[in-house]
C-alpha cells in the first residue's frame, strides 16, 4: 500500500496533501481566484505556478499530491515536476479518472467537464495518465462516485480495476453531492473474488458539510484510507468570507480561518490525509499552520453551529461561478 509511506513519514505536515484542481486549468469554482492566479492564465504561467506550489509543498513536508484527468493539464505539470525531482521519491501521488476536461483552456465555458464512468473511459484515461505520470502513480480513483453510478455494478470494470491493483496501483474512489454517505456505503460492498475492491475513499467533509462523517468512520474501520477534500469549502471558510464564529475563534487562537477549518478535520481520528487546495504559496503556508492549531471542546461546540443541511450546501456549491 502506498499510504504506508505516509504512515511512516515524520514531517508534521505529511498528512496534509496538496490538490491541484485550482492550478491545473484556468477556470475553477474556488472563491477569490481573480486575486490568486496570474493575470495571464497561459499554460506556461499555470505550469510555473504549479511547480512553485510543488516546490513549496515538498520543502514544507507535504507528502501527498492529488490530481485528476479533468484538472486541465495538472497531470502534465505534476509529471514534469516529478521527472525533474527524483529526490521526491517519498511522495504519494493520487489521480482520478471518470471526468473529461472539456473547457479547452477557457475560464468560461458552457461545460467544463463531462462525467462518464464506463470501462471505455477508464481504459482511455488510464492510458493518458500513464503517459503523463508513468511509474509515479500510486493511487487511481473513480472521480465523484454517486449512488447511481454504473461503476458500482459494472463487474467487467471491477475486474480491470482489480488488475490495476495487482500491478501495484491502489484503487479508490471519490464522492460528491448530498448522498456521499450512500455512495460510500455502496462502494464498501464492491468485491472482486471475494475481496474488497477499494482501498481508499476521498470525500468532501468540512465545518459546513460533515454529513459523510459516519460513513467515513465505517470506511476507516473497514480498512480504507480516508482522504478529505474541500475542507475549506472552496474558499467559504477562509479569510473575510468565513462566517463570524470561525473568524472569532481564529482570532482567539492567532491562526487563519483556513488553518482552523483544516485543523477541525485533521482532528478526526479517521482522516488520514486532508487536502489543501491552495493556489498560492502564501495560501499553502497558512493552510499548513493547521498542524499547530489546538481546538478545545468549546471551540468544537461553537463551530458546530456552522453546519448546513447537505442539500443546501451542495446547491450553494453548484452556484459558485467558474472563474
Amino acid at each position: 500500500m502506498p499510504f504506508a509511506r505516509l504512515a511512516t513519514a515524520t514531517t508534521p505536515t505529511a498528512h496534509i496533501g496538496l490538490g491541484l484542481a485550482a492550478v491545473g486549468r484556468p477556470g475553477y469554482l474556488n472563491l477569490g481566484r481573480e486575486a490568486d492566479l496570474p493575470a495571464e492564465r497561459s499554460v506556461e504561467a499555470l505550469r510555473e505556478r504549479t511547480h512553485e506550489l510543488l516546490d513549496a509543498a515538498y520543502a514544507q513536508g507535504v507528502r501527498y499530491i492529488d490530481t485528476a484527468r479533468s484538472y486541465g493539464r495538472a497531470e502534465e505539470f505534476l509529471g514534469s515536476w516529478l521527472d525533474a525531482h527524483p529526490e521526491a521519491d517519498d511522495l504519494v501521488v493520487g489521480s482520478k479518472w471518470g471526468y473529461a476536461y472539456t473547457a479547452n483552456w477557457r475560464t468560461r465555458a458552457d461545460v467544463h467537464e463531462v462525467k462518464e464512468h464506463s470501462l471505455a473511459m477508464y481504459e482511455t484515461q488510464r492510458a493518458e495518465t500513464r503517459d503523463l505520470l508513468g511509474d509515479h502513480l500510486d493511487l487511481y480513483q473513480i472521480h465523484s462516485l454517486t449512488p447511481d453510478s454504473p461503476a458500482l455494478t459494472d463487474t467487467t470494470l471491477h475486474a480491470h480495476l482489480a488488475r490495476l491493483a495487482e500491478e501495484g496501483v491502489s484503487v479508490g474512489f471519490s464522492t460528491s453531492g448530498p448522498e456521499q454517505a450512500r455512495a460510500i456505503r455502496a462502494a464498501l460492498e464492491v468485491r472482486v473474488a471475494g475481496e474488497p475492491l477499494f482501498r481508499s475513499v476521498q470525500a468532501t467533509y468540512n465545518l459546513l458539510e460533515p454529513s459523510a462523517g459516519p460513513a467515513l468512520v465505517e470506511a476507516h474501520d473497514a480498512g480504507l484510507t480516508v482522504i478529505v477534500k474541500e475542507a475549506v469549502a472552496n474558499g467559504r471558510l477562509a479569510g473575510e468570507r468565513a462566517p463570524e464564529p470561525l473568524r472569532r475563534i481564529a482570532e482567539e487562537l492567532g491562526a487563519g480561518c483556513d488553518a482552523v477549518a483544516l485543523a477541525a478535520v485533521l482532528g478526526r481520528p479517521w482522516a488520514f490525509v486532508v487536502l489543501s487546495g491552495a493556489a498560492t504559496a502564501e495560501q499553502l503556508f497558512t493552510n499548513l499552520h493547521a498542524v499547530t492549531v489546538e481546538l478545545g471542546e468549546e471551540h468544537t461546540e461553537a463551530l458546530a453551529e456552522l453546519i448546513e443541511e447537505p442539500e443546501t450546501y451542495w446547491q450553494r456549491r453548484a452556484e459558485l461561478p467558474w472563474s
